[in-house]
């Protein structure tokens, strides 16, 4: 998830935090994808999210196709309030008890779940203790106030860093 260097995921406005990326930033999160077989979205975002990576994986010229071509081709597990059938390929929309259809997530054989999440979605997954694992990709910007992931305390062990020429570093830590 990208943040700001004071801990902010979005503006009250939600715009994001920042989005220059480079190809040190794109090859990483390609790498990352590699290594998952689900994608856990909330259903705000994946309205967003889906079709747009989706129309960016149909054109093989696109800076982005093979980052596009994974997300839409890994399979996603939607949370939504408001439950109905699927309209995207690949999506499956969950609609039951939310830790109980996370833990049954996690222990599925196969590889990593990746969370692209709205700040809310993110947040109660912070919250009922469902993170594994953290990539915050760290934006070189100070928004001053905005939208936070963490709402309270939340301690991290940090298991590498690595910087980009574009300004981003990103954190890997873990909960301890």
């Amino acid at each position: 998830m990208h943040i700001s260097l004071d801990g902010f995921v979005a503006t009250t406005n939600s715009e994001p935090t920042n989005f220059k990326w480079d190809d040190g930033v794109r090859s990483y999160s390609i790498d990352n994808l590699k290594n998952a077989d689900c994608l856990l979205i909330g259903s705000t975002t994946a309205e967003a999210l889906i079709p747009a990576w989706a129309e960016i994986a149909s054109d093989s010229k696109h800076a982005d196709y093979e980052l596009g071509k994974l997300i839409t081709d890994i399979p996603k597990a939607v949370f939504s309030n408001n439950p109905k059938a699927s309209k995207w390929d690949n999506t499956t929309i969950l609609k039951g008890n939310f830790n109980e259809e996370i833990k049954a997530l996690k222990e599925k054989q196969g590889k990593d779940i990746i969370v692209y999440g709205g700040v809310t979605f993110v947040s109660s997954l912070i919250e009922e203790g469902l993170v594994d694992e953290y990539h915050l990709l760290v934006n070189p910007v100070a928004l001053g106030n905005g939208m936070k992931i963490f709402k309270g305390r939340t301690n991290l062990e940090l298991e590498k860093s690595i910087q980009f020429n574009c300004g981003i570093n990103i954190l890997v830590l873990k909960p301890f």
